[in-house]
C-alpha cells in the first residue's frame, strides 16, 4: 500500500483512466509508424527518459527531476528535427485520410465514388501485358498509379508526355536504349502524364535484400502519397505491385490487371 500511495496509483477516477488508455494508444501507434525505421532506437530511448522521470517526480527526487525537464525542454526542438521526415510522412498521411488534399473532383464523381484517375478496364490490360512481356526480357519499369493525389511535384521532375496508353508505347519507353528509360512513368486515368520522374526513396530499413532501388523508390512514393506502383524487376524478371508501402509479387497478367482497379476506399 505504502509504494502504490507514493507512485499515486491509489485515486484513479475516470479521466485518469481514459487518460491512460488514450496515452498508451499513442504510444501504440508512433511504435507502429516508427517501426523499421532508424528513428524507432531514438523513441524508446525518449520514452524511458519520460518513464524515468515519472518516477523521479512520484519519488520526489527533485535534482533529477529538474535535470529531466531541462533535457527536454530543449530536446523537444531537436525532436522535430530528428523526426522531420516521419513527421512530413505522418502529416501527409493524416492530410490524404481528410480527402481535402484531393484533387477537385466533380459533385457527380463524389456522389458515385469514381476515380477520375482509374484506369479503365482497356488500360489495365495493356499495362498488364507490358510489364509482363518487360518482366520476360529482363527490362527494368517503375510506373506510378495517380490515384486522389495530384503528384504534381513528381511530374515536374520528369518530361511531360500526355499520351495514351498502349503496351508497345510503355515497353519502348522503358527500352534500355530509350531517352525516357531511367525514372518512373506517371500514369493519371488513361493517359500516360509522364515519364523520365524521380521517386523519394523510403527510409526504412527492414526491405528484404532481393529488392533494389526501384522498389524502395516505389515503397518511398507509396508511402507519402496514395498512389500505386507497378514495378518490373530488371535483375529478376519478375513484376509487383506496391500499395501503402507494401510489396505483393504478381504471378499473372490477370491478377495484375485486378490488382490496377481503382481502390475500394475511395469517396
Amino acid at each position: 500500500m505504502m509504494t502504490l500511495d507514493i507512485l499515486g496509483f491509489l485515486h484513479l477516477g475516470f479521466a485518469d483512466i481514459i487518460d491512460i488508455i488514450v496515452v498508451a494508444l499513442i504510444l501504440y501507434v508512433a511504435f507502429r509508424w516508427l517501426r523499421g525505421s532508424s528513428a524507432v532506437n531514438i523513441f524508446i530511448a525518449i520514452l524511458m527518459l519520460f518513464l524515468i522521470r515519472i518516477a523521479a517526480v512520484a519519488l520526489n527526487m527533485k535534482l533529477l527531476s529538474a535535470l529531466l525537464d531541462t533535457v527536454i525542454d530543449v530536446g523537444a526542438i531537436a525532436l522535430i528535427v530528428i523526426f522531420q521526415p516521419e513527421l512530413r510522412q505522418f502529416l501527409g498521411r493524416v492530410g490524404r485520410s481528410t480527402g481535402i488534399t484531393g484533387e477537385r473532383r466533380s459533385l457527380f464523381d463524389r456522389i458515385f465514388g469514381r476515380n477520375v484517375n482509374a484506369v479503365d478496364d482497356t488500360a489495365a490490360k495493356a499495362l498488364s501485358v507490358a510489364c509482363f512481356e518487360m518482366a520476360e526480357q529482363k527490362t527494368g519499369a517503375l510506373i506510378v498509379l495517380r490515384r486522389s493525389n495530384s503528384l504534381q511535384d513528381i511530374i515536374d521532375t520528369g518530361d511531360a508526355l500526355d499520351a495514351e496508353i498502349s503496351s508497345r508505347l510503355v515497353e519502348n519507353i522503358f527500352f534500355k536504349n530509350s531517352p525516357l528509360h531511367d525514372g518512373a512513368m506517371i500514369i493519371g486515368g488513361n493517359r500516360i502524364i509522364a515519364a523520365r520522374c524521380t521517386l523519394p526513396i523510403t527510409d526504412r530499413t527492414d526491405i528484404p535484400s532481393k529488392y533494389g532501388m526501384r522498389h524502395k523508390s516505389a515503397i518511398g512514393i507509396t508511402e507519402r502519397s496514395d498512389a500505386d506502383v507497378i514495378v518490373v524487376s530488371e535483375q529478376r524478371g519478375t513484376v509487383s505491385f506496391v500499395r501503402d508501402g507494401k510489396i505483393t509479387e504478381v504471378n499473372s497478367r490477370n491478377v495484375l490487371k485486378l490488382m490496377l482497379e481503382p481502390q475500394k476506399k475511395e469517396e
